[in-house]
């Protein structure tokens, strides 16, 4: 793995950029002949961007089962139970991948920035480096989020000098800084093609820039706040970040087996929906199903204040999820308008959103489950037209007798296959989140241009628009009604929930009805949990729904960063070994070390170079473990 610490030859690296471009015989020599002086830059680019929308193999392992499982954008446990592959850590970094899209992004700089000072280039080429630039901000910014201390040279060189996180977002808010600012109006002509989001549009990508600043500048306001608003306010100066849906950054996928097949199109990875999102979904917003569902489903739909069945045998107590050991054997009475876009419903298989994967099984059509029963027996269950969601972690025997638990798929609603197809745009920048980080920033009285309510209802309208759901942003917007973890939607309304509910179950044993007393969860990592429905948790309650399922490394990093939204524990009818701090004496209070904080470094750094490893470990100021929190995150 030498490559990774090392500089990529320059014959090797210039014959993959040229072998991937559909343009390659405009330069008429052998390809793997070409020199520093034939490459084109606009190539290397090219390169950099389209590799890191992640093919297939890389993206199950990294979008999939790391981001989207910390973010709880689906059930599984995995990286949200501590769980770590160090083997899809190594294929990140090196292997073709991270290391290899900095790699070309560094040669397109380096190689314009040569050809600018000898004369060489032509017009647009100081654009392409200036975006380039801006990309390579973006990228190392994701390999700083996931690991922590990395190079600012971006791998490149034969002894590459870490850095610890506060120095890598120093770096790279000036460099967008510097690089929009040097952006000029000459186009690219005939190669716009090579950049699949803004074909080399300077203005466009000043927007981007703007944006990605704001972002990053967020990211350290709880840890470096003077420099947080001095960046975050220069770069909202004048509104010219993404605010409108034809700016977004966002690159078109297509089906097959390359760099732009779609993120989510692996058809084993079923994506069922956690209980992080339902419990923000349930309730919020106040727009009933019975708007929002055909006929078919109007006799499913339950009261408000329904709980479900009750099964303390079949599904674990053991985690502070409100709805832990009920079933709900129905449709919500109310729900985000969102909910319905992003996930199908189980036995809907005539939905647009349905999604038969795997294709070589009939699980997800499937809806007759059965939960064993130890004194013998089944009980035998139809989840057809059901909305239930379950927390991750360890169900113990519960869960081996519950086959809604073990087959999932089919089971309980599931990623819409309009994400699956590979048909969609990747989203890397939307506008809501430019909006709903001036929210943010605007609570925190810098000065946006906006103010804090009119930016958290542009985002809201923004996204709601994109799933095209606009219809109900109004009513939306001025709902009181709480969520199952306290929240609503209506920005000035901050009234507490209280601590419970009192809600009618029906017992999943018996068949009697009762009552119960629903508490809403206490989130002690915000506030020590003594808020539900302030202000600043309506604007990341709404972010992270905004950016399901697109953005579960910004989702993650909202939580590492604020310990919003509410996630609930792992369950732990059996102990997570990967998570030795949740036991049974504290699983109904939430803490910073129930979470993962980071990916540790793979195994293939420490063994090509140990010095730099431990080197960047103690620039990490912890462990190397993923339970170490980031420079920006919080830590207790």
């Amino acid at each position: 793995m030498k490559n990774i610490i090392s500089k990529i030859g320059l014959g090797i690296l210039l014959s993959a950029s040229l072998a991937s471009c559909s343009k390659f015989d405009e330069i008429n020599v052998d390809p793997g002949k070409v020199t520093e002086d034939q490459v084109r830059v606009e190539y290397l680019f090219n390169n950099a961007v389209i590799g890191a929308q992640m093919d297939p193999h890389i993206a199950e392992r990294i979008f999939v089962i790391y981001w989207k499982t910390a973010a709880r954008q689906h059930m599984s446990t995995g990286l949200a139970g501590g769980s770590y592959n160090d083997g899809y850590s190594v294929d990140y970094w090196g292997r073709g991948y991270l290391s290899q899209w900095l790699n070309n992004i560094n040669q397109a700089i380096r190689i314009g920035e040569k050809r600018i000072a000898d004369n060489s280039a032509e017009g647009h080429i100081n654009n392409v480096v200036q975006i380039s630039r801006i990309w390579r901000a973006y990228l190392m910014s994701e390999a700083a989020d996931n690991f922590g201390p990395i190079p600012l040279n971006g791998f490149e060189g034969e002894n590459p000098e870490y850095a610890d996180v506060k120095a890598v977002y120093y770096h790279l808010l000036a460099e967008l800084s510097d690089a929009v600012g040097k952006i000029n109006a000459v186009s690219a002509g005939d190669y716009a093609k090579y950049d699949n989001a803004y074909g080399f549009n300077g203005d466009k990508w000043k927007k981007y820039a703007n944006s990605l600043r704001m972002r990053l500048a967020m990211r350290i306001a709880e840890v470096d706040p003077a420099k947080a608003k001095t960046e975050f306010e220069a770069a909202a100066a004048g509104g010219n970040y993404i605010k409108a849906a034809e700016d977004m950054f966002a690159i078109q996928e297509k089906p097959g087996w390359d760099p732009l097949s779609g993120v989510m199109s692996r058809e084993w990875n079923g994506q069922v929906l956690s209980a992080t999102l339902n419990n923000l979904y349930v309730g919020l917003g106040g727009v009933k199903s019975e708007v929002q569902l055909g006929a078919a489903f109007q006799s499913s739909i339950k009261p408000a204040n329904y709980a479900g069945r009750r099964f303390v045998d079949h599904f674990s107590l053991k985690t502070n999820d409100p709805m832990a050991g009920y079933f709900f054997d129905g449709m919500p009475n109310s729900i985000d308008p969102r909910a319905y876009k992003t996930f199908y419903i189980p036995g809907d298989t005539l939905s647009a959103q349905f999604s038969n994967y795997p294709s070589w099984t009939k699980d997800a059509k499937i809806t007759k489950v059965a939960l064993k029963r130890a004194t013998g027996g089944n009980i035998q269950l139809d989840v057809a037209k059901t909305w239930s969601a379950q927390a991750p972690g360890d169900f113990g025997a519960k869960g081996t007798a519950n086959e809604i638990r073990t087959i999932q798929i089919g089971k309980i609603p599931g990623l819409s296959q309009a994400y699956r197809t590979s048909q969609a745009k990747r989203v890397f920048f939307a506008a809501w989140e430019s909006f709903f980080l001036l929210a943010e920033a605007s609570l925190k009285g810098w000065n946006t241009g906006t103010t804090a309510q009119q930016a958290y209802e542009n985002g809201v309208k923004a996204n709601f628009e994109y799933m095209g759901v606009g219809q109900y942003a109004s009513q939306y917007l001025s709902s009181e009604n709480y969520n199952n973890v306290g929240t609503s939607a209506k920005f000035t309304h901050t009234t507490e929930p209280g601590n419970s509910r009192t809600m009618t179950y029906v017992d999943g044993y018996t068949n009697k009805s009762g009552t119960a007393t629903i508490k809403y969860p206490v989130n002690s990592i915000y506030k020590n949990g003594t808020v539900r429905n302030d202000q600043l948790t309506k604007i990341i309650t709404q972010k992270y729904i905004a950016n399901m399922p697109w953005l579960p490394l910004e989702a993650w990093n909202d939580h590492r960063r604020l310990g919003l939204p509410f996630f609930e524990n792992p369950a732990i009818e059996n102990p997570l070994t990967n998570l030795p701090a949740l036991n049974d004496g504290n699983y109904m209070t939430n803490s910073v070390d129930f979470f993962p904080q980071r990916l540790q470094y793979p195994s293939s750094f420490r063994e090509a170079s140990n010095a730099q490893y431990q080197n960047a470990v103690t620039l990490l100021g912890g462990e190397d473990k993923v339970s170490t929190p980031l420079w920006w995150a919080k830590k207790k």
